[in-house]
């Protein structure tokens, strides 16, 4: 089995956010990688890493980083990929803004999909639906979770007609 998305991090203090990601690719069993890489401390090893990718046989790179944030728009900038951007609330940034504004203002040419901070599951949902367009077992699968979502919606507003109040109509 070979990866088809990588899960990379600036470091392994990403990973109690970034495990996300990787049970919802492992639920969906679509292989992945998760490797921590530091567009700071080890610039060779991202370059690297960035320019072997597709020829590995990845098609999607989500990569998390927090404080100045880097990590994304580098990879974005040396590779031919996708790059989902998660920004990270770490122990060095300003409530996570820092990490949001650097994934996200990348400039003209350099695109880098950025979800919430802290929301790896959704950039690992974002891989999905991207692998998904030339897959049609794995568009039934997104189909299927997302109908599930949906199914959740109309279970909570069962029970919530149970919820009594006295002036609730």
């Amino acid at each position: 089995m070979k990866p088809v998305v990588s899960i990379i991090m600036g470091s392994t203090s990403d990973l109690p956010i970034m495990r996300k990601a990787a049970e919802f690719l492992n639920s969906m069993e679509i292989p992945f990688e998760i490797n921590a890489l530091s567009a700071h401390r080890v610039p060779e090893q991202v370059v690297d890493f960035a320019k072997a990718a597709y020829g590995r046989g990845i098609r999607v790179i989500i990569a998390a980083a927090g404080g100045a944030a880097h990590l994304p728009g580098v990879i974005a900038a040396l590779t031919p990929l996708p790059v989902i951007g998660v920004p990270i609330k770490s122990s060095n940034s300003i409530d996570g803004w820092d990490s949001i504004l650097s994934i996200l203002q990348m400039p003209s040419g350099i695109p880098v999909a950025t979800v919430a901070l802290d929301g790896a599951q959704n950039a690992a949902i974002l891989a999905m639906q991207i692998l998904a367009v030339g897959d049609e077992a794995l568009m039934k699968k997104m189909i299927d979770f997302k109908n599930n979502l949906a199914s959740k919606i109309a279970k909570a507003n069962e029970e919530l007609k149970e919820v009594k109040y006295d002036f609730k109509c």
